[in-house]
């Protein structure tokens, strides 16, 4: 195995592992004995999903969140740098695509060392895909504003955007809060504009739909508190 910064996809909520990875990454998994994950206890219950027999151990963590600091993510490299391989991971999806991943990524490829991203699943690449909307132009928000005025004011420039670039509009929401964004959708933006509501990808209970505006009204999927992605696109 070439020596290299390996970004490992997790598995989107409970989908079983063979559904959704190919069998190179827990090959690629097992020979990596240092990882830079988002929390630890949720990436060790990860890698022994992918190999009962991993000696958890053995291994060694850094933590990358919200609260790392850039001169300790120097530090993390130091094992890649001295010729071990080590391995990124996700709280859920991709790593590096809507997560802390990036920091390091960056560091690695600041440094010249070799940087790996390997396949699996990835909510807005997949949501994109089954919603029947442009996938040449799109672009993902990330989270919107918690406050209901700015994001009112952000949803209406979405939807401009959505209509004259053609372009798909993507974004999301903590889980919890999605009745209340939904909410706001519906009563922003244009009757004849389309909405795909893209919960739970990959799980036994997917649900991805696509329908206008208007269609919408009275009729909102139970999605309280699960993992969603929402796209809007003009008519």
């Amino acid at each position: 195995m070439e020596t290299a910064l390996y970004l490992l996809p997790n598995t989107l909520g409970d989908t079983p592992i063979e559904q959704v990875l190919p069998k190179y990454n827990t090959e690629i998994i097992r020979e990596i004995k240092y990882f830079i994950v988002e929390n630890i206890r949720t990436a060790r219950r990860f890698l022994k999903k992918v190999d009962h027999d991993i000696n958890i151990d053995s291994l060694t963590f850094y933590t990358l969140d919200e609260h790392t600091q850039p001169k300790d993510i120097n530090d993390y490299l130091k094992p890649l740098e001295d010729g071990s391989s080590m391995g990124v991971i996700s709280e859920a999806g991709c790593p590096i695509i809507a997560d802390p991943g990036a920091l390091v990524v960056n560091m690695a490829q600041y440094k010249g060392l070799k940087v790996v991203p390997l396949i699996g699943p990835s909510s807005i690449i997949l949501s994109l895909m089954a919603s029947g909307f442009n996938g040449q132009n799109f672009t993902f928000h990330g989270y919107l504003p918690i406050e209901s005025k700015k994001r009112s004011t952000v949803l209406r420039d979405m939807e401009v955007r959505a209509y004259n670039e053609s372009q798909t509009q993507l974004f999301i929401e903590t889980p919890y809060r999605n009745i209340k964004l939904m909410e706001d959708i519906l009563r922003v933006c244009r009757p004849q504009t389309r909405l795909c509501i893209a919960a739970n990808i990959t799980c036994e209970n997917e649900y991805i739909r696509t329908k206008t505006i208007k269609e919408w009204k009275g009729h909102l999927p139970e999605i309280n508190k699960c993992p969603t992605i929402f796209l809007i696109y003009k008519s």
